[in-house]
């Protein structure tokens, strides 16, 4: 069985958001000599993340309202390194995806080691049309699933259906086919995201379909 880490690394320095200085995470290391402690410090979209409703509702759910369940199971990466700008409907039409289906996108993201303010995302049609087929959950390869989309279309659509988003993964080594998958948030509570570390998993054995 191969197991692929799709989690971006943390670090000082990493690649975050529009290069916003105050979206860097911060590690202070202390030591008296024989003891270590580091205390991290950063925003709950760092890296790879999950987003819950109240991201984008202000009266939306918290991050607890996402169960595990919801995170663990089948899940589809599909190569959309074709599409140059936005993901549409007519690009994932040719996939044969259905109801409950959790897809992962590959996309020029995840060949990207610094923030690329034109990266690959997800379009009003292309979130209207996953709705529409009643996904279960949605990942990409960017820090955000939209860019510059005036009132944020995309999360609105998505969150209107209780459909997962997960963001900032890292699948450049991962090749379009059928996975299991684990997403494992830290549990935090009153949030509206939370940092995870995503693991897919290759192989028919822990495949249900």
């Amino acid at each position: 069985m191969k197991i692929h880490d799709v989690t971006g690394a943390i670090y000082e320095g990493m690649a975050v958001y529009k290069d916003k200085p105050e979206k860097q995470p911060k590690l202070n290391q202390g030591t008296n000599g024989y003891v270590t402690e580091t205390r991290l410090e950063m925003d709950v979209h760092t890296g790879t993340h999950i987003d819950a409703p109240l991201h984008m509702q202000p009266d939306g759910d918290t991050f607890e309202s996402i169960s595990m369940e919801s995170l663990v199971g089948d899940c589809k990466v599909l190569d959309l390194t074709n599409v140059t700008n936005g993901i549409s409907r007519a690009d994932l039409e040719g996939f044969e995806l259905e109801q409950g289906d959790f897809v992962l996108f590959k996309t020029t993201n995840s060949f990207d080691d610094s923030f690329n303010f034109d990266f690959v995302f997800l379009a009003q049609d292309g979130a209207s049309y996953l709705a529409e087929l009643g996904v279960r959950g949605i990942g990409i390869d960017a820090l955000g699933i939209e860019r510059s989309q005036e009132g944020h279309p995309t999360h609105k659509i998505l969150f209107d259906k209780d459909i997962i988003i997960i963001e900032g993964l890292r699948l450049k080594e991962v090749e379009q086919g059928d996975y299991y998958m684990v997403a494992a948030p830290l549990k935090l509570v009153g949030t509206d995201a939370s940092p995870a570390r995503v693991l897919l998993f290759e192989g028919a054995s822990l495949c249900t379909k």
